[in-house]
């Protein structure tokens, strides 16, 4: 903020709802002149002008869902000095006539959103955002932010370039979510897995991530089946259908919207409960974005991954085919996005780090690994010595999948064609599950036991297989625990963050919340967040006074919905004092007639 303060070009790396919107909006309103926001996504200028617009500030967009008369109010506006914040896309801003319009207006600031777009490191590289160099040349004396969740140290330093910044100050922020409680699990019976999610999560807000458009259709059709409220959302469909199901998912007449990655980056719903992966994205980069649209507001929000290797070697497929100019990049990304999933450390620790910072703390206590969900297996270092043995002796020349299938005692054709059921180490790990023998073996992966090498990716012991091999060191190896305790520990966190919060009265303020929503025509967060929801259920404010003084209630807030909230919150409690009264009054009765009855006996 001081940097816009200062018009000091900036780079600002915060994650995804870290407040990088407010680290431009605040300033917007404290200074003189009209601040350019640069948005790649309709549905997000949309947002944030409706939630600046209900706190009192004057913002617009200008973009192609308008009409000729709305882009006409709005360039109106801009000449007349009545707006603080525009918010515009990068290729209507590069045009020669916008250029010169802006020219005429006083631009306090550019602040340029989604800046990873730039750099052609970045995961969502858009050529468009390259032309924006052009505003320093055009605009010298105005000060260029960008900001972005998700900009490695290479793409921090891409976009400095890019965009032509002058001493420009970088000033990234944690990458960590602690809110955010991160799982990782095998694919095992998906609908299951999902349903799982969906039901510690009833009547809240989610999005479920698939790797293909059938797989939206199939999954969202299964689960309203099955009682779920959910709708798909895939670039294949109607723009019309994709716009009202995102339409009804903001103002929660849907609960979970199925969508593939095309939906989310436009989104600013604060209330987002849980974000699902059916499949493993092509990198910790998409990751951390797209798992970042939960949790906005503070609270807890569960992130679930459900992978399977058969998601690395479509991804790997894909870099393959495409083009070799930063295929090396990919397959390295790609590979830190497997050691995540198929990893035992920390997974906060695994991102912040990924991101090039540390983590300070021991154990997050937010994450399959750090929580328990996970147990360490017994004896790690024998049955690591069984699987690296049973690698070599074959030759060092085979994969994850096949060496578990030895392991295993497989009768499969080719164990039995290579001769590989006669070797000493075939079947040593009989009693165990292919699947946790595959675990297994991506964790020693991941701790530099084994390595991949060839274009098949076939296992060879790693720089610390020898030490392994002679008994000098030990891994550490996880297996699940069971569901029963998984299931435990995680209706333990649910409840620890709706302590003291009356439900049934938060049930009440939403439906209002969702109703005063659709008359004003906003998103339902954008009256009250599900923070300050919970905030009124739980100390149940008796006076305006009372609730002005909740967290997320401003003047213009209290001035708009005040009135009726309050009323809800008495009348609720009016209703339960009513039933309460009566049912003294009928245990009372009962007590006198019992008494009576024991009288005349």
């Amino acid at each position: 903020m001081t940097c816009v303060l200062d018009d000091q070009d900036s780079v600002v790396v915060l994650p995804t709802g870290g407040g990088k919107s407010l680290c431009y909006q605040a300033p917007a309103v404290c200074r003189n002149g009209l601040a350019i926001v640069i948005s790649p996504l309709i549905s997000l200028m949309k947002d944030q002008v409706d939630s600046l617009k209900t706190s009192g500030i004057s913002a617009a967009f200008i973009n192609s869902s308008q009409t000729h008369d709305e882009r006409r109010r709005v360039a109106d506006a801009v000449g007349a000095g009545q707006l603080e914040l525009l918010y515009i896309a990068p290729e209507r801003l590069v045009q020669d006539r916008t250029i010169e319009f802006l020219k005429r207006a006083d631009v306090s600031f550019f602040a340029i959103d989604e800046a990873h777009c730039i750099s052609e490191w970045g995961h969502d590289f858009r050529p468009e955002y390259r032309s924006l160099k052009k505003l320093r040349k055009h605009f010298p004396g105005v000060a260029l932010h960008a900001y972005t969740a998700t900009a490695t140290e290479q793409v921090r330093a891409d976009i400095i370039k890019q965009l032509g910044l002058k001493k420009s100050k970088m000033i990234v922020g944690s990458f960590d979510r602690p809110n955010l409680f991160f799982r990782a699990e095998r694919m095992d019976d998906r609908m299951a897995q999902v349903r799982e999610v969906l039901r510690r999560h009833k009547r809240e807000s989610g999005i479920i991530y698939c790797t293909s458009r059938k797989a939206v259709d199939e999954l969202s059709e299964l689960l309203n089946k099955q009682g779920f409220r959910t709708l798909p959302y895939h670039a294949g469909m109607d723009a019309e259908e994709r716009s009202q199901n995102q339409e009804a998912f903001i103002q929660e007449s849907c609960d979970t919207i199925v969508a593939t990655v095309a939906f989310g980056m436009g989104i600013d719903k604060s209330n987002v409960r849980y974000v699902i992966h059916c499949g493993m994205p092509k990198s910790l980069e998409n990751y951390q974005q797209e798992s970042g649209r939960a949790g906005r507001d503070g609270l807890d929000a569960d992130c679930v991954m459900f992978y399977s290797m058969g998601d690395y070697y479509r991804w790997k497929a894909n870099i393959e085919e495409g083009a070799k100019k930063n295929r090396d990049s990919s397959f390295r990304t790609l590979r830190a996005m497997v050691d995540y999933c198929t990893g035992i450390r920390c997974r906060h620790r695994s991102l912040v780090e990924y991101f090039g910072q540390e983590f300070e703390s021991d154990s997050c206590s937010a994450c399959d690994v750090c929580s328990g969900e996970l147990n360490v297996v017994d004896g790690a270092q024998v049955i690591g010595q069984k699987i690296l043995s049973s690698i070599v002796r074959q030759g060092q020349r085979y994969g994850g999948e096949y060496t578990a299938m030895v392991l295993k005692g497989s009768r499969d054709k080719r164990v039995r064609s290579n001769g590989h059921d006669r070797l000493t180490t075939y079947g040593i790990l009989e009693d165990q599950p292919v699947q946790t023998i595959r675990d297994w073996i991506e964790q020693l992966v991941s701790q530099d036991f084994l390595i991949r090498e060839g274009e098949y990716s076939v296992l060879a012991l790693g720089t610390r297989g020898g030490e392994l091999l002679r008994g000098e060191v030990a891994p550490t190896l996880l297996k699940s625990s069971d569901s029963q305790t998984k299931l435990s520990q995680r209706v333990t966190r649910q409840t620890t963050s709706w302590e003291g919060v009356d439900r049934e009265l938060f049930d009440e303020l939403r439906t209002l919340r969702q109703d005063l929503a659709a008359q004003v025509g906003v998103p339902a967060y954008i009256v009250f967040t599900d923070e300050t929801l919970r905030q009124f259920a739980r100390i149940k404010p008796a006076s305006l006074t009372d609730i002005r003084a909740v967290h997320g209630v401003g003047d213009k807030r209290l001035a708009d919905y005040g009135e009726a909230f309050l009323a809800c919150i008495t009348n609720f409690i009016g209703q339960s004092a009513s039933e309460s009264d009566t049912a003294d009054t009928a245990r009372d009765s009962a007590s006198v007639d019992e008494d009576q009855l024991a009288g005349k006996r």
